[in-house]
């Protein structure tokens, strides 16, 4: 750990650029512990020099003159889709996020050079700033028919937005219709295309095509074509106009003579990384005891497999090594870590994988560059549970870019022809 004297000083330079509220906002702290900090009171945590140190860099993200697109960011997360979408060059300009964990992660690994807010159902549309690309990986919930029925009594018209009214989904849409962006991408589970029998579905895919007037296109993507993860999710791309986009230009790097596989991503144990507490320790960054099940949890997972394979369920465990494939990661992994139990050899209880291993499963680091997981183990499992595979968002955002830019320059074409007001 860090001495606090060594993080003082750049506290102190910070601090001649932002207030202690900002510090405090975008290290997901009350503006009371900056104060302490500032006078020696109590000692920062080890991520917070890292935070501080990028606020005192210049934005390291293009700005609207240097990106070719802006973008917004709904239920944001940790930033998965956003991620994907700044390696095309875009910049985004407005985040909504209102787990106050997600948005601690959030703002430790982006500059918050733009508004972040909370409840999304609380803003009024008109306030989003003006965008190109509406980002949403928006929670799938039941549409309700109480409100359709009751505008059927009343003899008011009612359409598939309508519908929506009360879910997630229904704010994604009336910013949409609000602000009529070039383009959007929807992210979400695989079951959504059956959920309530499919009505959901084609409700949404209702309001998308025929109400807001896109051009949508859908596909089940599964991770395992970029990562070691069996991970499928739905992706729905829509157009303000037909652009000839297509699904074929889609590149998927894993393929069956050359897959990707966990051995990519676990930790090597065998000096060849450097250690990092709390999740790897020692000379030759060995996997930390903690992330190994105790005898009587594996046990406990053991019998409860059999009871169910004698039964005729699949319900079970996931034993993997090197050079397999996992199941989906999800957000109760830090319950047992059932799922994804990596062995350590015959007679040896299994572990978990730790956090910073899920940050490469789903694709969050980037060669050397480590994702900055300021979060507690609990927490962090959570978190890449409930996120996107970050190369599939880039791969999809790749084939999107240039109908987006066709849009763009269509739209200012068009706004160098319309005749000057006298």
């Amino acid at each position: 750990m860090r001495d606090y004297p060594e993080i003082r000083p750049i506290l102190l330079l910070v601090r001649e650029r932002y207030s202690q509220r900002a510090i405090a906002g975008r290290l997901g702290v009350e503006p009371r512990t900056i104060r302490r900090w500032e006078a020696g009171q109590t000692c920062p945590p080890p991520y917070a020099v890292d935070v501080l140190k990028q606020m005192l860099l210049p934005l390291s993200k293009p700005t609207d003159a240097a990106a070719d697109f802006t973008f917004i960011d709904l239920f944001a997360g940790i930033g998965g889709i956003r991620k994907g979408f700044e390696g095309q060059n875009g910049r985004c300009i407005f985040t909504s996020e209102w787990n106050e964990y997600a948005l601690k992660t959030y703002r430790a690994n982006f500059p918050e050079d733009h508004p972040i807010v909370g409840d999304i159902t609380k803003i009024d549309e008109k306030t989003i700033p003006e965008h190109d690309v509406l980002l949403a990986g928006f929670p799938c919930q039941p549409f309700s028919i109480a409100g359709v029925s009751k505008k059927n009594a009343l003899g008011r018209p009612h359409g598939f937005l309508c519908q929506t009214q009360g879910t997630l989904f229904f704010d994604v849409a009336r910013i949409i219709e609000e602000k009529r962006p070039k383009a959007f991408l929807l992210e979400n589970v695989k079951n959504l295309a059956s959920h309530d029998g499919g009505n959901t579905y084609r409700t949404i895919l209702g309001v998308l095509r025929d109400e807001l007037g896109y051009d949508v296109h859908d596909r089940v993507i599964d991770g395992q074509h970029f990562v070691p993860q069996h991970r499928e999710r739905i992706i729905i791309v829509g157009f303000r106009e037909p652009t000839g986009f297509s699904w074929n230009q889609l590149r998927f790097p894993n393929v069956s003579k050359n897959p990707s596989l966990l051995q990519d991503i676990l930790h090597p144990e065998n000096g060849t990384e450097d250690a990092e507490a709390p999740y790897t320790e020692g000379p030759k960054a060995k996997v930390a005891g903690k992330y190994v099940l105790t005898d009587h949890l594996w046990k406990y997972l053991r019998d409860y497999a059999a009871r169910h394979k004698a039964k005729g369920n699949g319900f079970g465990y996931g034993l993997v090594g090197p050079l397999n494939v996992s199941r989906t990661l999800s957000a109760r992994y830090y319950k047992d870590g059932s799922e994804i139990l990596v062995s350590r050899g015959k007679g040896k209880s299994p572990r978990r994988l730790t956090p910073r291993e899920c940050s490469r499963l789903m694709g969050f680091d980037s060669g050397d560059q480590k994702f900055k997981i300021p979060v507690s183990d609990t927490q962090a499992y959570k978190q890449f549970g409930n996120a996107v595979v970050v190369p599939v968002i880039a791969e999809v955002a790749r084939i999107m870019k240039s109908h987006i830019m066709a849009l763009k320059e269509a739209e200012e074409s068009h706004a160098l022809q319309m005749p000057l007001s006298v």
